[in-house]
This record gives structure tokens, C-alpha cells and sequence, in this order.
């Protein structure tokens, strides 16, 4: 345990106080440390915004990635604990710097483009290679650095406070973490991020090796030593489940809640590190000194975030938006987090079995990454992640409480037990509406999709509906006479319905169309023309096809490309399209990828001359349509705004579209000339390229 009198401030860790002939100051170690945690999460983001496009710019590529990291992370801890305990000095300090000579060659840190899929392999393996081979052995050494250096120090410094130096790490992740969307993403190229990372990774192999070799110099001129805590009492079995399940339910929560704001807001770096930041600060206020964690304060803080969470998941709270839903779930997640990091830190072990206890925590966060990003998608077949892990972090607050719930308490373990079977109950009566009330459900790395029934009984206004998430995806009228009338974002007077009018004009028109959903745009096709889709996820595909009736009732010509679209046109001849759509919708959020000036090229490269592109911006978290005006403009393109309004009668949604073309005449016609505004600009708003966007800038 950590004595009274560490609780001094992070910055006297760099005061080096130690005795002559100790073999290297505090400082190199703290340094080298903090300097490991920051490379160790700058990277995170960094190589996953560079693999996104590569996928589709699903949400579950950064589950993927965070699965990866947190495996990564265990064997890193692994390696370290094993290395201590297992091997003589000498040997751990060469084979140590062995394999920090060696992950050199893997630099610079870029992924290579042979492994970007095909459309048919499996995507959560597939990226989970990627990393491995280009990521691999640095990001395993990073991961063993904190606990490694901490045993070496308490061993050559006679110091039971190595604890601290685990609050330092943290320190360091959260530095990286906040640092890049205000700092890395808005500065620098993603190419940039990774050559400027690769060269801080050298000098972190210099300042290691430096470290280690130091470290075996000091024991020539004493014996290894085992820490001061040496009489600690050894954690029995009972404390290491314990460890485990703490660690996971924190980790498990961790990803579900990052899950359900990616999902239904955007999958973007700002999304994915405010609750990863979130996580690791819960770790710096639990292991620093001074001890932040409050048990009575934070079980109760915890209980009420819990409660709000569970009144948020519901349909009618997502009307509420970005504003709202970031606090609560994010606010949720560092209450019960504080409480999970905050009783690890209360029965943390002496610095003698710190590694034992650095890799059951890790054990437990591989356990909550795999749980979420393996399991999950092939265990259930909608999102239901989160509500179990709050359930489990109820449970978890339960068992804490029991040690201490005697006499004039009871009462209070007791209220706790009936506020977790309530809560459970809650959310187990909500799931099981969910499904009862849900026509299909199916689920896959790209997402969890659900077709309904909807109607007061009147056959003439029932409908059937595509949801990704809590997204709708399109609708159908159920009435045999309305099977085809277009719906939702889609209707004859929405942007997309104007252009595919005004393109009628010509017959044998082509039309090519990202993404999928319920194919409501095969409704306009007429006999001899030829619409095209492209749709990256198969299991849209066989919802389009055998739930709803507007592509295998479509008169056109119904073409399905499987795979991401930008990979599928890359490789295409030109199609000369008439109207290129384009519509691929993540959740709520439209892949960052398909709106760059690369991709702009692209489609027009797939357009006849004078043809139209139509983009669907329409989104309650993100001002899309400036993005998509700089990059027409960077092309010699002109491009409106299409706003239209709810039409309840029809099931048609208020949809914005941007058209952007280069043909006069089509901005002439009397519908486009009524309709159509100059797209708003966006003060400091930079293009965006393959190599660089930034969507904190753009959110509403």
C-alpha cells in the first residue's frame, strides 16, 4: 500500500532524492514513462482515422481498434510481469533492448494499402491483422513500459511508490488523447501525425534502452532488491477476481457507451477519445496520492448516473441530441468508472506485486474489449451491450458496498440491491419491448439493422421500417397501392427527387446510388434505365431484397455492387452516370471518406459530362453541406442546397441535399431554380482531403 506521505504533487516525482550510486534518477524514469503513455494513445486515434475509410467509416472500426489495444496492452503487461519475475537481471535488461532495436524496422507506423478488403473478408479479423502488423511489437513495448519501468525502479530504489509513477502514465494518455483533435488533427496530415509519431517512437527507444541499460549498471553494484513492501501480504484469489471483474466492467462500459454515441452521432476521433479521456482521468484521480475516490460520494453519484442513463436510451430522450446525450453518458461513464478504478485503487497490493496487479486490470480490459468487440456482434442481434454492462456496474457497486454494510448500513446495501433488480428489470422490460416489437433483427460488424411494422390499423397508413441503431433508413407503405411511392428522404420533391425528374427527360438515364438502405430510390426507375447501388454491408442487402419491394418490384434495371463504394468505383471502368447519389449513412453519420476532394474526383470521373451529384448532408449532430461546397468548388463545380419539409401523409422526411454539377441548364430547370439556396460558408473551414478532415469544426 501507498504510505500517508505520498501524497505530494505529480511534479516532485521529478525531484530525484535518491541516495549516491543508485543507478539512474527519478526523473529519466518518469520521464520515459510519461513519454510512453503519450505515444502509446496518440497513436490510437492516428492509425484508426487512417484505416477508416478503408472500412466503410464504420462506427466499429474503432471497436475494433480499441479491442487491439486493449489485447495488446494485456500482453504488454504480460511480458512485463513475466520478465521481472521470471528473468535474472542481465537477461531482462538485453532481451528488452533486443526487441526495442528490433520494432525500429516496423517504423514509420502506415499501414500498407494491401490491406484493404475485397468486399468478402471478414472486417474485424482483417483489421485486427492490419494493426498487428504494422503496429504490432512498438505498441507492445509502449504497453509494457509503465509497469516494467515501475518494478525496476521499486527493485533498484528500494521505493514502495511506483504507484504514483502508474498515475503519471495516465497523466501522459490523457495529454495525447486531448491533445489531437485541438492540436494533431486540426494541424497536421494524417500522414504527418504518423511520420511526427514514428520519430517521437525513436527517441522513446533511446531514452528506454537508456533507462534499462542504467538499471543493469546499478544492479552490478547491489542485488536485485525486492521492494520494501516485501512483508505485504500476497493477494489471495478472492482480491484477483475481484481486480478482474472491476477492470472489465469499466472497460465493457467503456466501449458500449463509445458504441452508442459513435453510432448514433458520428464515428469521429472527437467521439471516440472524450471517453477513453474520461476513463484514464477516473485512473489518475483513483492512483494519485492523494486519493480522489470518495466511496459513499461516488456509489451514490454513480447510482443516479445509471438511472439517467437508463431514462436516456429511450426513443423519445434521442430527439434531445448531441448536447444532451454527450453529458449523460459520457457523465455516466466517469461516475462509474471512479467507482470501478476507485476500489481498485483501495485494495491495490504492495509494490512487490504490483505487475501481478497491473496484468489482472489489463486481463480484465481485454476481457471487456473482447466482450464488446467479438462477442456481441455475433451474440446478439442488437445493441444490448450497454444496458448489460450497466446492469454489471449496478452489481459491481452491490458487491463493494457488502464488506462494509453492518449494523446502522444494512439498510443501505439492501435499498442497493433493490435499486439494481429495478434497474434490470427496466432495462430487461425495454429490450424485450425492442425485440417483441421488432418484425427483424440482425446485427454484423457493420451495425445492428431492425425492420418494423408500424400503424394504427389502417392498411392505408402502416408502414414498414429500416433502422440502423436509433437512425431510420427508409420506410414503405404496407397498402399494395403505395408499395412504390418513394419515402422518407426520397420523395418527389426532396433534392434527389428534382434531379432524377429533371434527368428523366432523357430515356435509358443511369443511376448510380451509394448506399443501399431499403432501396427506395429504385422506385423512380423506369424500363430501360439502369440504377446501380453500391452498399458495403451484405445484410442490408438481403433486408432490401426480401423485406421490402423496391428493388425486386423496381422496372429499372437493379444493379448491386457489394463492398465499400470509393474501393468499387476505384476499380470500375467509368459508368457514366446520368445522377450519381450519394447516400451512405453510418447510423447518423455519413463516412468522413466519401466526402473528400479525392472523392469528388472520383465521382465525376464516374459522371457524363453535365451530370449531377447529389449528396444527402441531412444530419442533426453535423453541418455537412460547406464540406461538400469546398470540395465542388476545388473542382470547378457549382453547387445549392436543397431544404424540404415533412410531409406526414406521405412518410416523407425534411431532407437536405447538396447538387453540385457543372451543366447550366440543370440549375435552370424551374424546380432546381425554386428549391434551390447557395450553400452557407463556413468561416475556417478547410477542404477536406484524404489526408486531412476535421469534423469538431462542423458540429452543430
Amino acid at each position: 500500500m501507498l504510505s500517508s506521505s505520498e501524497s505530494a504533487s505529480p511534479a516532485s516525482l521529478l525531484i530525484d532524492n535518491q541516495q549516491p550510486g543508485r543507478p539512474a534518477p527519478l526523473a529519466l524514469y518518469a520521464i520515459t514513462i510519461f513519454f510512453s503513455a503519450f505515444l502509446l494513445f496518440q497513436i490510437e486515434p492516428v492509425i484508426a482515422k487512417m484505416v477508416l475509410p478503408w472500412f466503410g467509416g464504420s462506427a466499429a472500426v474503432w471497436t475494433t481498434c480499441l479491442l487491439f489495444f486493449q489485447v495488446a496492452l494485456l500482453g504488454g503487461y504480460l511480458y512485463a510481469h513475466l520478465l521481472v519475475r521470471r528473468l535474472g537481471t542481465n537477461r531482462r535488461v538485453w532481451l528488452h533492448v533486443a526487441l526495442l532495436a528490433a520494432s525500429l524496422l516496423l517504423l514509420p507506423a502506415i499501414p500498407n494499402p494491401a490491406w484493404k478488403p475485397l468486399g468478402d473478408a471478414d472486417p474485424g479479423l482483417r483489421i485486427l491483422g492490419l494493426l498487428t502488423v504494422t503496429l504490432g511489437l512498438p505498441y507492445f513495448l509502449l504497453s509494457a513500459t509503465s509497469p516494467l519501468l515501475q518494478a525496476w525502479y521499486a527493485r533498484t530504489h528500494h521505493s514502495t511508490m511506483p504507484y504514483r509513477l502508474f498515475a503519471l502514465s495516465n497523466a501522459g494518455s490523457m495529454l495525447a488523447l486531448l491533445s489531437y483533435p485541438v492540436l494533431a488533427e486540426p494541424l497536421l496530415t494524417t500522414r504527418m501525425q504518423a511520420l511526427s509519431w514514428s520519430a517521437g517512437y525513436v527517441v522513446f527507444v533511446v531514452l528506454c534502452g537508456w533507462v534499462a541499460w542504467t538499471a543493469r549498471r546499478g544492479v552490478a553494484r547491489q542485488q536485485d532488491f525486492e521492494p520494501a513492501s516485501e512483508d505485504a501480504p500476497k493477494p489471495g484469489w478472492r482480491l484477483h477476481l475481484m481486480w478482474l471483474a472491476l477492470a472489465a466492467c469499466a472497460s465493457t462500459l467503456l466501449l458500449a457507451v463509445t458504441n452508442h454515441l459513435t453510432q448514433n452521432v458520428a464515428s469521429i476521433p472527437f467521439l471516440w477519445i472524450l471517453p477513453l479521456a474520461i476513463y484514464l482521468l477516473t485512473f489518475i484521480l483513483c492512483f494519485e496520492g492523494r486519493g480522489w475516490y470518495r466511496r459513499g460520494v461516488f456509489l451514490r453519484l454513480a447510482a443516479v448516473a445509471l438511472a439517467a442513463m437508463a431514462y436516456a436510451m429511450g426513443e423519445d430522450f434521442q430527439n434531445l441530441g448531441v448536447r444532451a446525450l454527450i453529458p449523460v453518458f459520457v457523465g455516466g461513464l466517469f461516475c462509474c468508472a471512479m467507482v470501478s478504478h476507485g476500489e481498485l485503487a483501495l485494495s491495490k497490493p504492495g509494490a512487490r506485486y504490483l505487475t501481478s496487479f497491473y496484468l489482472t486490470i489489463a486481463t480484465g480490459g481485454a476481457i471487456g474489449g473482447v466482450l464488446v468487440g467479438l462477442v456481441a456482434p455475433h451474440l446478439f442481434n442488437g445493441y444490448f451491450e450497454l444496458q448489460l454492462a450497466m446492469v454489471w456496474c449496478a452489481v459491481m457497486m452491490v458487491a463493494v458496498m457488502r464488506p462494509i454494510a453492518a449494523g446502522e448500513t444494512t439498510w443501505l446495501w439492501i435499498g442497493s440491491i433493490a435499486a439494481t433488480l429495478a434497474l434490470a428489470g427496466y432495462l430487461g422490460y425495454e429490450m424485450w419491448q425492442f425485440r417483441t416489437g421488432s418484425r427483424l433483427l440482425v446485427r454484423n460488424f457493420y451495425g445492428a439493422l431492425r425492420v418494423q411494422d408500424e400503424g394504427d390499423g389502417v392498411i392505408e397508413a402502416s408502414i414498414r421500417k429500416l433502422t440502423h441503431g436509433t437512425i431510420n433508413h427508409g420506410e414503405e407503405f404496407l397498402d399494395a397501392g403505395r408499395l412504390m411511392q418513394p419515402t422518407t428522404y426520397y420523395g418527389y420533391n426532396s433534392g434527389i427527387g428534382i434531379a432524377l425528374r429533371e434527368a428523366a427527360l432523357k430515356l435509358g438515364m443511369r443511376v448510380g446510388v451509394i448506399g443501399l438502405g431499403t432501396g427506395t430510390l429504385a422506385a423512380y426507375g423506369r424500363g430501360g434505365d439502369t440504377y446501380r447501388f453500391y452498399e458495403i454491408n451484405p445484410m442490408v442487402i438481403r433486408v432490401a431484397k426480401t423485406e421490402f419491394h423496391f428493388v425486386p418490384d423496381s422496372k429499372a434495371n437493379v444493379e448491386i455492387v457489394l463492398g465499400d463504394a470509393r474501393l468499387s468505383l476505384e476499380r470500375e471502368p467509368p459508368q457514366n452516370y446520368d445522377v450519381l447519389a450519394v447516400d451512405a449513412f453510418s447510423s447518423d453519420s455519413i463516412p468522413v471518406h466519401l466526402l473528400t476532394r479525392e472523392a469528388f474526383a472520383l465521382y465525376f470521373r464516374h459522371l457524363r459530362p453535365g451530370g449531377v451529384l447529389a449528396v444527402h448532408v441531412s444530419n442533426k449532430h453535423l453541418n455537412l453541406a460547406p464540406v461538400v461546397a469546398l470540395a465542388a468548388e476545388s473542382l470547378g463545380k457549382r453547387a445549392v442546397v436543397i431544404d424540404t419539409n415533412d410531409e406526414d401523409d406521405n412518410a416523407v422526411f425534411g431532407a437536405t441535399w447538396v447538387m453540385v454539377s457543372d451543366r447550366a441548364s440543370f440549375f435552370e430547370y424551374p424546380f432546381i431554380r425554386s428549391a434551390a439556396s447557395e450553400p452557407k460558408r463556413s468561416a475556417g473551414l478547410r477542404m477536406w482531403t484524404d489526408d486531412y478532415s476535421n469534423l469538431f469544426q462542423i458540429l452543430k
